[in-house]
C-alpha cells in the first residue's frame, strides 16, 4: 500500500510543479531576475504583452484540457488574431461546446470560415459540415460538399473518409453530439 502511495505522489509530482510559480523579481540596476520559464504564467504574459507563436499557441490545447476554458479562450483568440488557423479552429470548438463562453453556433462557425479562408484543411472541413447541417450558418449542402472537397485535395484523411462515405455525416459525426444537429422546429 506505501508503494503504491508513493507510486502515486511521483506521479503527480510534475502536475504540482506545473501550478507552483516562482516569483520574479526586478532589479532596476541588473532587470529581471529569476524569470518565470516554461509556466503557464508565463505564456499568458506573453500573450498579454501581445506575443504569440507557434508554441504559445499550441499550449492552449494543454490549457483547455486541463480545463481552464476561460485562459485557454484568452491564449486561443490572441493566436486567432495574429492569424494562427489551428487557434481558430480551437476558438471554434470551445464556442461549438460553450467551453469558457455560452454555446454559440453562429460564432463557431465563423470562426470555421475563417480557417478556411485562410486556407486552414481543418477549417474547410469543418466548416463543409456547419454548412451541410446548417449550423451556426445558413445550410448549403453544394457549398458545404465542396469545402469537403478542398480538405480532401488538401490531403486531410477525415474529409476523404467523408467522400468515401458517399457525405454521410453520421460517418463523423459521435453520436454523443447528434442532439446538436436536430432541427430546431
Amino acid at each position: 500500500m506505501r508503494l503504491a502511495a508513493a507510486a502515486l505522489l511521483l506521479a503527480l509530482a510534475p502536475l504540482a510543479a506545473v501550478a507552483e510559480t516562482v516569483p520574479e523579481s526586478v532589479d532596476d540596476e541588473n532587470g529581471t531576475l529569476n524569470p518565470e520559464e516554461l509556466s503557464l504564467n508565463r505564456v499568458m504574459k506573453d500573450v498579454a504583452e501581445g506575443h504569440t507563436n507557434m508554441t504559445i499557441c499550441s499550449t492552449g490545447y494543454f490549457i483547455t484540457k486541463s480545463g481552464r476554458h476561460v485562459m485557454a479562450r484568452q491564449l486561443f483568440e490572441a493566436c486567432a488574431a495574429d492569424g494562427w488557423t489551428g487557434a481558430m479552429t480551437w476558438m471554434s470548438q470551445m464556442d461549438d461546446n460553450g467551453l469558457g463562453a455560452p454555446e454559440d453556433p453562429d460564432a463557431a462557425a465563423e470562426w470555421d470560415r475563417k480557417a478556411a479562408d485562410a486556407g486552414d484543411p481543418v477549417g474547410k472541413f469543418n466548416y463543409g459540415l456547419d454548412l451541410m447541417r446548417g449550423r451556426g450558418v445558413a445550410a448549403d449542402e453544394a457549398l458545404g460538399r465542396s469545402y469537403v472537397d478542398e480538405a480532401a485535395e488538401d490531403g486531410l484523411p477525415v474529409a476523404r473518409r467523408l467522400q468515401a462515405a458517399g457525405y454521410d455525416l453520421d460517418e463523423v459525426t459521435p453520436d454523443a453530439d447528434n442532439h446538436k444537429y436536430q432541427p430546431l422546429y
